[in-house]
């Protein structure tokens, strides 16, 4: 199902402006998911497609025909995950709440009223309430993160969590690739700056990210477009 592409910046926004025409159609707003493992460049993917977006919306919008839904903002929060005993492995898919995660995206999708939504704050590495907004206007929400695809083989115990129904909400979804190697590497700086050792960062890199980034790309095959966003 997945086309491997090597699109512009422009293409990309192109892109979302005909699934926002194809949304509109149904009367709802219309759903981008951005996937990809762990350290493969999907922030930096979605901070500039949502920049290029609210500064080229369509005809008669405005910047906010736009609007962001990270899926880190439904991280269960640390004394959750000290309850469940799962905070050394934070970030693996039962260390979040899909359910929930499902039922704001589905508000998302035809509410006529503003829909706060959690955001993440990384300095803190917890989710924060209400940090984001998606206001009336919007016809598109971009929403990105590890697992939205999870769903998409059937797998009975990714049902029980909850994927399938994230799934099944999302109109077209992006996977974000680069190589393993690279992707690796910064995924080591990125815990190094956020306060672990080098050896703490491999090392959790290694038992806890990398588990979680091969179960991801078991999705790759059901997206709908590949992205190496280091080729943009």
């Amino acid at each position: 199902m997945s086309t491997t592409a090597v699109p512009t910046l422009d293409a990309l926004v192109d892109r979302v402006h005909a699934l926002a025409g194809r949304g509109g159609a149904t009367g709802r707003r219309a759903v981008l998911g951005i996937i990809g493992a762990p350290g493969a460049g999907k922030s930096t993917l979605v901070d500039a497609l949502l920049a290029a977006l609210a500064a080229r919306p369509p005809a008669g919008e405005g910047a906010d025909w736009v609007a962001h839904l990270p899926l880190d903002g439904f991280h269960l929060a640390d004394a959750q995950l000290d309850r469940l005993g799962r905070r050394d492995r934070k970030g693996a898919p039962d260390t979040f709440d899909a359910r929930g995660y499902a039922a704001v995206l589905d508000r998302c999708r035809t509410a006529a009223h503003t829909v706060f939504v959690p955001g993440f704050e990384r300095d803190l590495e917890q989710p924060i309430a209400a940090a984001l907004a998606v206001l009336p206007a919007a016809r598109v929400v971009v929403t990105e993160g590890n697992y939205l695809l999870l769903g998409a083989s059937g797998d009975p115990a990714h049902e029980e969590q909850g994927w399938g129904e994230a799934a099944g909400l999302v109109d077209e979804t992006w996977y974000v690739e680069v190589p393993d190697d690279l992707r690796r590497e910064r995924l080591v700086a990125r815990h190094v700056r956020f306060g672990k050792t080098p050896a703490a960062a491999a090392a959790w890199v290694d038992e806890v990210d990398e588990p979680n980034a091969r179960l991801i790309a078991s999705g790759r095959p059901h997206a709908d477009l590949v992205v190496d966003p280091d080729r943009l």
